[in-house]
């Protein structure tokens, strides 16, 4: 069944609304269509060709890949979505320039290997697009500046793909964050735990696993996500878990990250598995830099702690380590439980989290979970994907905008820096430049603009 898509009236007068340049706040009309140029067509891509193909807000006018398979993939797909054939664009890695020639495009998503993000944003907004970007958005400190001085010289928003923000028992959390349940917070934790070797490696044959090979001879992110894990210790994906703890700690919104340090176990896990898979294979024998777990603490202006982890070389089951500890009680999804002191059912016993979950569902996913049926990840790729459209569609400021999207994403050369310098703390830039004692943290109050 198709997804319908909704439409809510009203502004949504954001934080951080002064990017958007205030004439061109209304000047669309709620009906028109967003105008999409996808850049990056590869699995990733094509999960948000597919959310903009079942839209009838959209119009997907421009692809562009530089592989002829994710190209024919996603030329298929969208003509047996009978839809009208995408204008295509390939032949090399400048190809994105001419979709951005293009002055019939409001909007790109961009799905392409981490190293090509900064450029394909900042060029994009320079061409007067918004951006849509998957995570990491640069891979130094200076690339997120210039992805903050883009956004503001040129006015145009700049969001970080970040699903997780969506996810259903995270905005359960942040209700009840926001009614006081936990009380005051204190300490919160997340991060990217699971289990990615399938990913990081495969038999060039099918997406994920099957064999032992990355590079040129593999197919999807093994062809360029395992090589950061042989050049870079750090924690190579913060954002899954630093996301939602930023709207649980309103980070850029009356409160900051300051500073953090870093540490990182041995590598052995790629190694041992491709042993395992192959006996003997080269790629038994690579020096893979990545630790197995990388920790980050971060200090935060209002006195909380963060503990983000990074873990996705190791055999275990998938969690991104949600804690969300207050005065009054803690979320453990590890566990699946919940405390609140006084009000759980038994003194210093945990209750299952979902019983408390249900009762502070957060009121967009009441409101809306039959639209995300269906969608990636548990429904929460059609949230983060509808956040995008309707804000482009409004001419409004992104639900996560440019500021938040750095923040999250920076954590990552941060922590590298923090590791080669032996565990030394590193300053965390303020990238709104004092803005955040003043701004109010509005994301997922209501539904206008989201």
């Amino acid at each position: 069944m198709e997804r319908r898509e909704f439409i809510k009236n009203g502004a949504f007068m954001a934080a951080g609304l002064t990017i958007l340049p205030t004439g061109s706040l209304f000047a669309s009309s709620d009906s028109a269509k967003v105008r999409l140029g996808y850049i990056g067509v590869g699995a990733r891509g094509m999960s948000h060709i597919s959310e903009g193909a079942l839209r009838d807000d959209v119009e997907i006018v421009a692809i562009c890949d530089t592989q002829e398979s994710s190209l024919k993939i996603c030329r298929n797909f969208i003509a047996k979505k009978g839809r009208p054939a995408a204008t295509e664009y390939t032949g090399g890695l400048d190809a994105y320039k001419k979709l951005l020639d293009r002055k019939d495009i409001d909007a790109v998503i961009i799905a392409t290997p981490w190293q090509f993000h900064r450029d394909q944003a900042v060029d994009a907004m320079k061409a007067g697009k918004y951006v849509g970007c998957e995570v990491i958005a640069g891979l130094t400190v200076e690339d997120h500046w210039d992805i903050v001085n883009t956004s503001e010289k040129t006015g145009m928003p700049y969001m970080t793909l970040e699903n997780v923000c969506y996810r259903r028992d995270v905005m359960a959390a942040l209700n009840m964050v926001r009614q006081g349940l936990f009380g005051e917070l204190v300490h919160l934790e997340g991060g990217y735990q699971h289990n990615l070797r399938n990913v990081l490696f495969n038999n060039g044959k099918e997406y994920y696993g099957g064999g032992v090979e990355f590079g040129p001879k593999a197919l999807s992110e093994a062809q360029w996500r395992t090589q950061f894990n042989i050049d870079q210790d750090g924690d190579l994906y913060p954002t899954h878990g630093a996301g939602p703890i930023m709207q649980y700690a309103n980070i850029n919104r009356g409160n900051r990250f300051t500073s953090l340090v870093s540490f990182s176990s041995k590598a052995r896990g790629l190694a041992d598995y491709v042993e395992e898979m192959s006996p003997g294979h080269p790629n038994a024998k690579i020096n893979y830099k990545n630790g197995d777990v990388t920790t980050t603490m971060i200090n935060c202006a209002n006195g909380e702690t963060v503990l983000l982890s990074h873990d996705t070389h190791l055999p275990r089951p998938y969690s991104l380590g949600f804690r969300v500890q207050g005065t009054k009680g803690l979320w453990m999804d590890v566990n699946k439980s919940i405390y609140i002191d006084h009000k759980s059912k038994k003194d210093d016993v945990w209750d299952p989290a979902q019983e408390w979950f249900a009762r502070y569902d957060h009121p967009l996913w009441k409101k809306y979970e039959a639209e995300a049926v269906g969608a990636g990840h548990g429904g929460m790729d059609w949230f983060v994907f509808n956040a995008f459209i309707q804000a482009v569609r409004q001419k409004k400021q992104t639900p996560i905008d440019v500021y938040d999207s750095v923040t999250m994403s920076v954590i990552s050369p941060l922590s590298t820096k923090s590791l080669k310098e032996g565990n030394m703390p590193q300053k965390f830039p303020d990238f709104t430049k004092g803005k955040w004692k003043d701004r109010k943290n509005t994301f997922a109050l209501d539904d206008s603009g989201f």
